[in-house]
């Protein structure tokens, strides 16, 4: 794995995190913006063939 994936694939995971804390303490405003930031980066692995096997539903 080069290091463009390997940093794309933690940047994802460390968003999904976020964004399941965001939801866990009801703060919506940041729950906005960790869904759009994970959008952007699926969207960036989708364009550079990067699989990204997990992901956090919408709500």
């Amino acid at each position: 794995m080069d290091a463009f994936t390997a940093g794309l694939l933690q940047r994802i995971r460390a968003t999904q995190s976020d964004l399941k804390q965001a939801r866990e303490t009801g703060d919506d405003f940041l729950v906005e913006v960790e869904q759009a930031e994970l959008e952007d980066l699926q969207r960036l692995a989708a364009e550079h063939g990067v699989p990204v096997s997990v992901s956090v539903p919408a709500c």
